[in-house]
């Protein structure tokens, strides 16, 4: 019986993966496609609006909260891991709401899609990661909503001890953490190319 569950659960494991390795694919084209294109034509360096540098503590702080989950699941701390997938949800809205800031920002500075094409690429590379994160959100609020329908320590330990329910945890805490250390790299290539703009207001 365990090792047909393990079987079944495997499909949603190697899906996770093949998602991870395709998003991992997506931006390298993207990336290179950048460093070729910033040597042609027309192409103006912009600062980053710092409002990028808070999202990025933001979504930060979200992978320590969800790690905090974790381990307070782990130790059958239920009312702990509750709060901490709750601090965790929010803060991936919260980072959302900062990146829509700083488009924004930018928008409001001159910087378009059409036109200087380094803010286009700005705009299309975060972009495609915050989809990321809006499905991130989505298995979030998912593991969000089984928490709080189990306030009974009783109804959160039997939910606790089913394989399915601890592998769908995992992946999607692997998801959650991938699309942080994604933004984490994408900030920083950004960042060496275009340096933050000191001069905007939050």
């Amino acid at each position: 019986m365990s090792n047909f569950m393990t079987k079944r659960r495997e499909p949603f494991r190697f899906m996770v993966w093949m998602g991870i390795a395709s998003s991992v694919m997506v931006f390298t084209i993207l990336l290179v496609a950048y460093v070729v294109r910033r040597t042609g034509p027309g192409w103006t360096d912009i600062k980053l609006p710092n409002i990028f540098l808070v999202s990025t503590v933001v979504i930060l702080l979200s992978s320590f909260t969800l790690r905090n989950a974790i381990q307070a699941f782990r130790h059958e701390r239920f009312g702990n891991y509750r709060v901490n997938i709750a601090t965790t949800f929010g803060l991936g809205t919260l980072f959302i709401l900062l990146q829509a800031w700083g488009w924004r920002q930018m928008f409001l500075a001159g910087v378009q899609l059409k036109g200087n094409p380094a803010g286009g690429f700005i705009y299309i590379i975060s972009g495609i990661h915050l989809l990321h994160i809006l499905l991130g959100l989505i298995l979030l609020a998912i593991l969000l909503i089984e928490a709080m329908r189990r306030r009974l320590y009783i109804d959160s330990f039997v939910y606790s001890v089913n394989p399915p329910n601890w592998q769908k945890i995992r992946l999607i805490t692997l998801y959650w953490h991938f699309v942080d250390i994604l933004w984490l790299a994408l900030f920083f290539f950004l960042l060496v190319h275009h340096g933050l703009d000191l001069h905007l207001s939050l």
